[in-house]
């Protein structure tokens, strides 16, 4: 199957779903045929940020009304393709065990013509959250310097390393200072998974904090397509480039 990213984050607000748009526009533009799956059951806004309005979701897929293809929905301007979920439905975001796994079931069938399939996961550490960080080949886990974040993003390495021993998380430092500022906040976090749970974390990478993020936002556009050169650009182009050499190559 293709390789598949999880991105989390323990709390909202960090630019999680900033990041995994960015990101699946950036491996796209490498050449990798890519897959965003809105997977924030119930509080999607995937399709919101980029300004599409899709005419089915995941709620079809999950129900068995429409098959995973009809739901898929094509970001033209990032050349990736999009699984947009929806917000406000209450009866997603609390799925019973055996219909998220029918789900994984069909999720596994429908992607094989892709290479890189990103969850974009809702924040937070609930059960839903938690299967598809397992489900899924790589858990990102996306943070600011704020101490709420940084305690959140503990929590959830610490679950994951519960439900999935082995698995090894990998930080993305959001909205740093400088690069040396990212740096110093993975040290912290990198500290307390170690002292308590016997891991360090690899840090995946540093994003500056760069007001182009909030006006390509404002205007649903994609970063790398209206501020190329900006340095959060550049930041989100070279975690690409990490995640392509030693994990997304051609075998």
């Amino acid at each position: 199957r293709p390789h598949v990213l999880a991105v989390a984050s323990g709390k909202g607000g960090v630019g999680k779903t900033w990041f995994a748009i960015t990101l699946a526009h950036a491996l796209a533009h490498a050449g990798r045929r890519v897959l965003l799956l809105d997977a924030d059951l119930g509080l999607a806004n995937v399709d919101i940020q980029l300004g599409l309005m899709p005419r089915h979701d995941l709620s079809g897929v999950i129900a068995g009304t429409i098959g995973l293809a009809d739901a898929i929905t094509r970001c033209e301007a990032g050349g990736f393709d999009i699984l947009p979920g929806r917000s406000g439905s209450g009866r997603l975001g609390t799925l019973d065990a055996i219909a998220l796994e029918r789900f994984l079931g069909v999720l596994e069938d429908g992607i094989a013509g892709y290479d890189v399939v990103l969850l974009d996961l809702g924040a937070g550490l609930d059960r839903l959250v938690r299967r598809l960080a397992c489900w899924a080949d790589r858990l990102i886990v996306v943070a600011t310097d704020e101490p709420t974040s940084l305690t959140d993003a503990y929590a959830v390495m610490k679950l994951y390393r519960a439900d999935k021993p082995g698995g090894v998380p990998a930080l993305v430092v959001n909205q740093a200072a400088s690069p040396d500022a990212g740096t110093r906040t993975h040290a912290t976090l990198d500290r307390a998974c170690a002292n308590f749970l016997g891991q360090s974390v690899p840090l995946l990478g540093v994003i500056r904090r760069d007001e182009h993020v909030r006006d390509a936002i404002r205007r649903q556009t994609l970063l790398l397509s209206r501020h190329p050169a900006c340095a959060a650009a550049e930041d989100v182009d070279a975690i690409a480039r990490k995640l392509s050499r030693p994990v997304l190559s051609p075998a």
